[in-house]
Protein backbone atom coordinates (compact mmCIF):
# COMPACT_ATOMS: atom_id res chain seq x y z
CA UNK A 1 0.00 0.00 0.00
CA UNK A 2 2.56 2.55 1.14
CA UNK A 3 4.74 1.98 -2.68
CA UNK A 4 1.11 2.27 -4.51
CA UNK A 5 0.77 5.77 -2.40
CA UNK A 6 4.33 6.69 -3.42
CA UNK A 7 3.71 5.80 -7.13
CA UNK A 8 0.49 7.67 -7.10
CA UNK A 9 2.21 11.01 -5.43
CA UNK A 10 4.55 10.86 -7.92
CA UNK A 11 2.41 10.63 -10.79
CA UNK A 12 -0.26 13.53 -9.40
CA UNK A 13 3.37 15.50 -9.02
CA UNK A 14 4.78 15.24 -12.58
CA UNK A 15 0.74 15.80 -13.50
CA UNK A 16 0.53 19.27 -12.15
CA UNK A 17 4.31 19.69 -13.42
CA UNK A 18 3.26 19.12 -17.03
CA UNK A 19 -0.16 21.48 -16.37
CA UNK A 20 2.03 24.38 -15.53
CA UNK A 21 4.13 23.94 -18.26
CA UNK A 22 1.31 23.96 -20.76
CA UNK A 23 -0.72 27.01 -19.10
CA UNK A 24 1.23 29.46 -21.11
CA UNK A 25 0.54 27.79 -24.01
CA UNK A 26 -3.38 27.12 -23.65
CA UNK A 27 -3.55 30.54 -22.59
CA UNK A 28 -1.77 31.79 -26.13
CA UNK A 29 -3.81 29.31 -28.26
CA UNK A 30 -7.17 30.29 -26.05
CA UNK A 31 -6.15 33.92 -26.08
CA UNK A 32 -5.91 34.04 -29.84
CA UNK A 33 -9.27 33.26 -30.61
CA UNK A 34 -10.96 36.07 -28.37
CA UNK A 35 -11.23 39.69 -29.27
CA UNK A 36 -9.22 41.74 -27.03
CA UNK A 37 -11.83 43.25 -24.81
CA UNK A 38 -12.66 39.68 -23.47
CA UNK A 39 -8.91 38.85 -23.88
CA UNK A 40 -7.97 41.48 -21.26
CA UNK A 41 -11.05 41.36 -19.01
CA UNK A 42 -10.13 37.47 -18.24
CA UNK A 43 -6.09 37.70 -18.26
CA UNK A 44 -6.73 38.30 -14.15
CA UNK A 45 -8.81 35.24 -14.02
CA UNK A 46 -8.96 31.32 -14.73
CA UNK A 47 -11.15 32.34 -17.75
CA UNK A 48 -8.03 33.22 -19.47
CA UNK A 49 -7.82 29.28 -19.86
CA UNK A 50 -11.02 28.53 -20.76
CA UNK A 51 -12.39 28.87 -24.82
CA UNK A 52 -16.05 31.35 -24.11
CA UNK A 53 -17.68 33.66 -25.72
CA UNK A 54 -17.51 35.61 -28.71
CA UNK A 55 -14.52 32.89 -30.65
CA UNK A 56 -13.26 33.51 -33.81
CA UNK A 57 -10.31 33.00 -36.36
CA UNK A 58 -10.28 36.82 -37.21
CA UNK A 59 -7.25 37.40 -35.07
CA UNK A 60 -5.19 35.06 -37.29
CA UNK A 61 -6.77 36.82 -40.59
CA UNK A 62 -5.96 40.22 -39.21
CA UNK A 63 -2.40 39.41 -38.38
CA UNK A 64 -1.99 38.02 -42.08
CA UNK A 65 -2.94 41.23 -43.14
CA UNK A 66 -0.90 43.02 -40.44
CA UNK A 67 2.76 40.95 -41.32
CA UNK A 68 4.08 38.84 -44.15
CA UNK A 69 3.49 36.12 -42.27
CA UNK A 70 4.26 33.23 -45.20
CA UNK A 71 7.70 35.38 -46.09
CA UNK A 72 8.68 35.29 -43.01
CA UNK A 73 8.14 31.73 -41.60
CA UNK A 74 10.06 30.75 -45.28
CA UNK A 75 12.65 32.97 -43.86
CA UNK A 76 12.93 31.13 -40.74
CA UNK A 77 12.63 27.76 -42.44
CA UNK A 78 15.35 28.13 -44.62
CA UNK A 79 17.61 29.29 -41.83
CA UNK A 80 17.01 27.69 -39.11
CA UNK A 81 16.98 24.44 -41.60
CA UNK A 82 20.17 24.82 -43.49
CA UNK A 83 21.95 26.11 -39.77
CA UNK A 84 20.67 22.69 -38.09
CA UNK A 85 22.06 20.60 -41.13
CA UNK A 86 25.28 22.28 -41.31
CA UNK A 87 25.56 22.12 -37.27
CA UNK A 88 25.11 18.65 -37.47
CA UNK A 89 28.09 17.54 -40.17
CA UNK A 90 30.30 20.06 -38.53
CA UNK A 91 30.02 19.61 -34.68
CA UNK A 92 29.61 15.96 -35.22
CA UNK A 93 32.68 15.52 -37.08
CA UNK A 94 34.52 17.74 -34.32
CA UNK A 95 33.25 15.97 -31.77
CA UNK A 96 34.32 12.80 -33.27
CA UNK A 97 37.84 14.41 -33.82
CA UNK A 98 37.73 14.98 -29.77
CA UNK A 99 36.58 11.66 -28.39
CA UNK A 100 37.32 9.11 -30.76
CA UNK A 101 40.50 9.23 -32.28
CA UNK A 102 43.64 9.60 -29.80
CA UNK A 103 46.09 12.34 -29.91
CA UNK A 104 47.74 14.86 -27.49
CA UNK A 105 46.23 17.83 -26.33
CA UNK A 106 42.59 17.31 -27.49
CA UNK A 107 41.56 17.45 -23.45
CA UNK A 108 42.86 21.33 -24.09
CA UNK A 109 41.30 22.11 -26.66
CA UNK A 110 37.81 20.60 -25.82
CA UNK A 111 38.61 22.23 -22.37
CA UNK A 112 38.83 25.85 -24.20
CA UNK A 113 36.00 25.21 -26.38
CA UNK A 114 33.50 24.57 -23.64
CA UNK A 115 35.10 27.59 -21.65
CA UNK A 116 33.45 29.77 -24.36
CA UNK A 117 29.93 28.47 -23.39
CA UNK A 118 30.31 31.07 -20.23
CA UNK A 119 30.55 34.03 -22.46
CA UNK A 120 27.22 35.39 -22.96
CA UNK A 121 26.21 35.91 -26.92
CA UNK A 122 25.61 40.11 -25.97
CA UNK A 123 29.48 40.63 -25.41
CA UNK A 124 30.34 39.54 -28.80
CA UNK A 125 27.31 40.38 -30.73
CA UNK A 126 29.45 44.48 -31.52
CA UNK A 127 32.52 42.90 -32.42
CA UNK A 128 30.58 40.16 -34.66
CA UNK A 129 28.71 42.52 -36.65
CA UNK A 130 32.20 44.79 -37.24
CA UNK A 131 33.72 41.67 -38.52
CA UNK A 132 30.97 40.76 -40.68
CA UNK A 133 30.55 43.92 -41.94
CA UNK A 134 33.95 43.75 -44.05
CA UNK A 135 34.15 40.07 -44.60
CA UNK A 136 34.16 39.31 -48.35
CA UNK A 137 31.35 37.72 -50.34
CA UNK A 138 30.73 36.46 -53.71
CA UNK A 139 28.22 38.38 -55.51
CA UNK A 140 26.18 37.74 -58.67
CA UNK A 141 23.58 41.17 -58.66
CA UNK A 142 25.22 43.79 -56.36
CA UNK A 143 28.96 44.13 -59.22
CA UNK A 144 28.59 47.74 -60.28
CA UNK A 145 31.45 47.17 -63.23
CA UNK A 146 28.21 44.83 -64.65
CA UNK A 147 30.55 41.70 -64.29
CA UNK A 148 28.17 38.62 -63.81
CA UNK A 149 30.43 37.61 -60.63
CA UNK A 150 32.21 39.90 -58.17
CA UNK A 151 33.18 40.04 -54.38
CA UNK A 152 31.34 42.29 -52.07
CA UNK A 153 32.87 43.58 -48.82
CA UNK A 154 29.66 42.91 -46.81
CA UNK A 155 27.53 40.46 -44.89
CA UNK A 156 24.46 43.10 -43.80
CA UNK A 157 21.24 41.97 -44.69
CA UNK A 158 21.46 38.52 -46.13
CA UNK A 159 20.64 35.03 -45.73
CA UNK A 160 24.14 33.65 -44.82
CA UNK A 161 24.98 36.67 -42.17
CA UNK A 162 22.34 34.58 -40.34
CA UNK A 163 24.02 31.15 -40.51
CA UNK A 164 27.43 31.06 -40.89
CA UNK A 165 28.28 32.62 -37.87
CA UNK A 166 26.18 29.87 -35.96
CA UNK A 167 26.47 26.88 -37.35
CA UNK A 168 29.46 25.75 -35.31
CA UNK A 169 28.44 24.86 -31.50
CA UNK A 170 30.62 24.53 -28.19
CA UNK A 171 27.66 22.80 -26.36
CA UNK A 172 26.79 20.60 -29.47
CA UNK A 173 30.57 19.55 -29.65
CA UNK A 174 30.41 19.00 -26.19
CA UNK A 175 27.06 17.13 -26.55
CA UNK A 176 28.68 14.79 -29.34
CA UNK A 177 31.99 14.31 -27.39
CA UNK A 178 30.08 12.82 -24.75
CA UNK A 179 27.77 10.80 -26.36
CA UNK A 180 30.95 9.07 -28.84
CA UNK A 181 32.73 8.57 -25.46
CA UNK A 182 29.64 6.53 -24.20
CA UNK A 183 29.67 3.72 -27.31
CA UNK A 184 32.66 0.87 -27.04
CA UNK A 185 35.96 1.85 -28.45
CA UNK A 186 36.60 -1.92 -29.63
CA UNK A 187 34.01 -0.70 -32.54
CA UNK A 188 37.01 1.39 -33.50
CA UNK A 189 39.68 -0.61 -32.59
CA UNK A 190 37.91 -3.81 -34.96
CA UNK A 191 37.44 -1.46 -37.97
CA UNK A 192 41.35 -0.04 -37.55
CA UNK A 193 42.00 -3.42 -38.00
CA UNK A 194 40.28 -3.84 -40.91
CA UNK A 195 41.75 -0.96 -42.32
CA UNK A 196 39.14 1.62 -42.43
CA UNK A 197 39.91 5.11 -42.21
CA UNK A 198 38.85 7.75 -39.52
CA UNK A 199 36.29 9.12 -41.75
CA UNK A 200 35.46 5.86 -42.65
CA UNK A 201 34.79 5.02 -38.76
CA UNK A 202 33.04 8.53 -37.82
CA UNK A 203 30.56 7.86 -41.83
CA UNK A 204 29.57 4.00 -41.50
CA UNK A 205 29.94 3.40 -37.29
CA UNK A 206 29.59 6.67 -35.52
CA UNK A 207 26.94 8.21 -37.10
CA UNK A 208 24.24 5.04 -37.85
CA UNK A 209 24.06 4.18 -34.22
CA UNK A 210 23.84 7.75 -33.08
CA UNK A 211 20.65 9.17 -33.71
CA UNK A 212 19.84 10.39 -30.20
CA UNK A 213 22.79 12.76 -30.08
CA UNK A 214 22.13 14.10 -33.55
CA UNK A 215 17.76 14.49 -32.34
CA UNK A 216 18.68 16.45 -29.62
CA UNK A 217 21.28 19.34 -31.52
CA UNK A 218 19.11 19.17 -34.49
CA UNK A 219 16.08 20.33 -31.79
CA UNK A 220 18.62 22.50 -29.91
CA UNK A 221 19.78 24.05 -32.71
CA UNK A 222 16.58 24.72 -34.36
CA UNK A 223 14.94 25.97 -31.20
CA UNK A 224 18.10 28.46 -30.77
CA UNK A 225 17.43 30.12 -34.32
CA UNK A 226 14.02 29.69 -34.56
CA UNK A 227 13.31 32.07 -31.60
CA UNK A 228 16.40 34.55 -32.69
CA UNK A 229 15.81 37.95 -32.33
CA UNK A 230 18.50 40.57 -31.19
CA UNK A 231 21.41 39.06 -34.16
CA UNK A 232 18.66 39.43 -37.27
CA UNK A 233 17.60 43.11 -36.37
CA UNK A 234 20.99 43.78 -35.99
CA UNK A 235 22.02 42.63 -39.43
CA UNK A 236 18.93 42.52 -41.40
CA UNK A 237 17.21 45.34 -42.49
CA UNK A 238 15.06 44.33 -45.65
CA UNK A 239 11.38 42.84 -45.19
CA UNK A 240 12.30 40.30 -47.62
CA UNK A 241 14.94 38.54 -45.30
CA UNK A 242 13.44 38.70 -41.61
CA UNK A 243 12.90 35.73 -39.40
CA UNK A 244 9.97 35.23 -37.87
CA UNK A 245 10.71 36.70 -34.49
CA UNK A 246 10.61 40.06 -35.34
CA UNK A 247 7.37 40.08 -36.99
CA UNK A 248 6.37 40.24 -33.37
CA UNK A 249 7.11 43.76 -33.26
CA UNK A 250 5.15 44.93 -35.80
CA UNK A 251 2.07 44.60 -33.25
CA UNK A 252 3.33 47.08 -31.02
CA UNK A 253 3.08 49.71 -34.02
CA UNK A 254 0.49 52.22 -33.34
CA UNK A 255 -2.24 50.05 -31.64
CA UNK A 256 -1.19 47.21 -29.70
CA UNK A 257 -3.31 43.79 -31.28
CA UNK A 258 -3.11 41.68 -28.03
CA UNK A 259 -5.71 39.06 -30.24
CA UNK A 260 -3.10 39.07 -32.85
CA UNK A 261 -0.17 39.06 -31.21
CA UNK A 262 -1.24 35.47 -29.53
CA UNK A 263 -2.44 34.77 -33.41
CA UNK A 264 0.76 35.13 -34.72
CA UNK A 265 2.96 33.40 -31.55
CA UNK A 266 0.55 30.46 -32.16
CA UNK A 267 1.19 30.56 -35.64
CA UNK A 268 5.27 30.51 -35.47
CA UNK A 269 5.04 27.80 -32.04
CA UNK A 270 3.32 25.21 -34.12
CA UNK A 271 6.71 24.27 -36.04
CA UNK A 272 8.71 24.06 -32.80
CA UNK A 273 5.94 21.68 -31.45
CA UNK A 274 5.83 19.76 -34.05
CA UNK A 275 9.64 19.37 -34.26
CA UNK A 276 10.17 18.28 -30.38
CA UNK A 277 7.23 15.91 -30.55
CA UNK A 278 8.87 13.85 -33.64
CA UNK A 279 12.20 13.56 -31.91
CA UNK A 280 10.84 13.98 -28.23
CA UNK A 281 12.48 10.29 -27.94
CA UNK A 282 15.58 10.40 -29.04
CA UNK A 283 16.14 13.65 -27.33
CA UNK A 284 15.51 11.78 -23.91
CA UNK A 285 17.63 9.18 -24.93
CA UNK A 286 20.76 11.22 -25.68
CA UNK A 287 20.16 13.43 -23.01
CA UNK A 288 20.05 9.87 -20.87
CA UNK A 289 23.12 8.33 -23.29
CA UNK A 290 25.11 12.33 -22.43
CA UNK A 291 25.32 12.09 -18.73
CA UNK A 292 23.71 15.27 -18.93
CA UNK A 293 21.36 16.16 -15.83
CA UNK A 294 18.90 19.15 -15.56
Amino acid sequence: MPKSLTLIGRYTLLIVVALIFLFPIVFMLVSSLKPDLQLLRDSGSLLAFVPYGDLSFNNYIEAFQRVPIARFIFNSVLITSVTTLLSLVLNSMAGFALAVPRWKGKGLVLSMIIATLIVPFETIAIPLLLIVSKLPWISFSDCESGAFVCLTQNWLDTYHVQIIPFIVSAFAIFLFVQFFRSLPYELVEAARIDGASWFEIYRRIYVPISGPVFATVAILTFLAKWGDYLWPIMVVQSEELRPVQIGVSYFFQLNVAWGEIMAYLSIITIPVLILYLSLQRAFIESIAASGIKG
